[in-house]
């Protein structure tokens, strides 16, 4: 089921559902995702079967005129079973029926999904540009919704993520403006250091200005003429301490870049899907405070014997909360597309009761803690293998690390990376590294 957000001063979002009765009609529903307290629904009807023939003591009954919604409504009911190429034949329809914002969003969102699923990278990214920058698409959106997975892993979708964390062509400028957020409640201080970097250069620019005409009256000498030595020495001063501020106002906001680019990873790992043993599928996030996740990615035999041998250390490092997360390099490229649906199976959505809701909801798991903990075993198994090995390779190339390269990656409880390095863990050394659940250090990592 595709999903696209409201052009609101809230996060809300929009999706359609269909139910098609036997013989007369069926109801489409338009559900709007306000807040839960303010849920509504708009309800639409229209004729799924033709009528019968019309007799001849009974009136003409014209055909509805087909409208925007009605057409997004039927590309869905499409889409939902499969029909791609239909589908998106009616999603263009809709958009040359005058549609509105809100009908012309969900047009392109799910002309995108149509393309992801047929494998049409750059089509699905630029319908995905044009509702975030025309038709107000958060982009947030893309990153929850499951239909999108396959497009996930594409690099058209590390082009537009990099246009959004840029917020280039006003695409994305909010979601540039949630990670600036972010990013200043972690350097609460790179405001302050910025204020007096142009102020000392602003100062330095001043007296510049004014020593240049005393440094020529110094060279032409005379009477009257300021001391050459005194005046040049002044001039370079200011003169350095102009270069030495603008360098760090450039290095300044290259580490603020770098840390942007570190916060989109951290919000796109938590967003990655794991499969529990008991076959539940969550989102990353949903394990924070309860496990240390220890990514195993690399060629399968060297996974597998990193798997066998931290199974001698099982029981202690099950008190210290690891979760162990195999990723074999390639099987994302040979995940077959299941085609029933788009992206995750129907049974695989409907366990992820996180997506869509916004990242701070997403932390409050809807299942209780006690219930989870009971899930989590010793191992996990990820959903959508390439999502997975498009963001390690990400974290590698932010270390310098050659993507494809066999590693591991520790994470925290509270989610975020420890450390990682080349190969594969010395268990006993991580036993020795990571404190138990029950100790203080670890209630402060959370």
């Amino acid at each position: 089921m595709a999903i696209a957000t409201l052009p609101s001063s809230h996060h809300l979002h929009f999706c359609f559902f269909s139910s098609a009765s036997s013989k007369f009609s069926s109801t489409t529903q338009l559900c709007l995702n306000f807040p839960p307290k303010n849920r509504v629904s708009l309800v639409i009807c229209s004729s799924s079967t033709s009528p019968p023939p019309p007799s001849s003591s009974s009136p003409q009954v014209s055909e509805p005129t087909p409208t925007a919604k009605s057409c997004v409504n039927a590309g869905l009911d499409l889409f939902s079973k499969g029909r791609v190429k239909d589908a998106l034949v009616l999603f263009d329809t809709a958009l040359t029926l005058n549609p509105n914002p809100v009908e012309a969003q969900a047009a392109f969102y799910n002309k995108a999904c149509c393309h992801a699923y047929r494998g049409e990278g750059k089509k699905a990214a630029e319908c995905l540009r044009t509702a975030l920058k025309e038709y107000n698409l958060k982009f947030g959106t893309i990153l929850n919704d499951p239909d999108l997975a396959s497009f996930r892993a594409l690099p058209e979708f590390k082009e537009l993520q990099e246009e959004a964390r840029l917020g280039g062509e006003d695409i994305g400028y909010s979601f540039r403006r949630d990670l600036k957020l972010i990013s200043e409640v972690q350097a609460p201080f790179r405001g302050v250091r910025r204020f007096f970097y142009v102020a000392f250069i602003a100062a330095a620019g001043i007296s510049t200005f004014f020593t240049i005409p005393r440094l020529i009256r110094a060279i032409q000498g005379g009477d009257g003429a300021p001391d050459f030595g005194a005046t040049a020495g002044n001039a370079a001063i200011n003169v350095a301490g102009i270069v030495v501020f603008v360098a760090l106002l450039f290095w300044d906001n290259k580490k603020e870049e770098e840390q942007l680019a570190q916060i989109l990873r951290d919000e796109t790992l938590s967003r990655l899907p794991l499969r529990l043993s008991t076959d539940r599928i969550v989102e990353l996030v949903q394990l924070r405070d309860t496990v240390r996740p220890v990514i195993l990615a690399g060629k399968k035999e060297t996974v597998s014997l990193a798997m066998r041998n931290a199974e001698k250390f099982r029981t202690e490092l099950l008190k210290r909360g690891v979760l162990l997360v195999p990723v074999i390099w390639g099987e994302g490229r040979e995940t077959k597309i299941e085609k029933k649906g788009f992206g995750l199976s129907q049974k695989a959505v409907a366990s992820l009761p996180s997506i869509g809701e916004d990242f701070d909801q997403r932390t409050q798991s809807i299942i209780a803690k006690s219930k989870l903990k009971s899930e989590i075993r010793f191992k996990a198994e990820v959903v959508s293998p390439a999502e997975w090995e498009r963001w390690i390779s990400d974290q590698q190339k932010s270390e310098g690390v050659i993507p494809g390269e066999d590693v591991y990656i520790i994470l925290r409880l509270d989610g975020r990376v420890r450390r990682s390095g080349k190969g594969m863990p010395d268990w006993a050394q991580i036993l020795k590294e990571l404190p138990p659940m029950e100790a203080i250090l670890s209630k402060l990592e959370r």
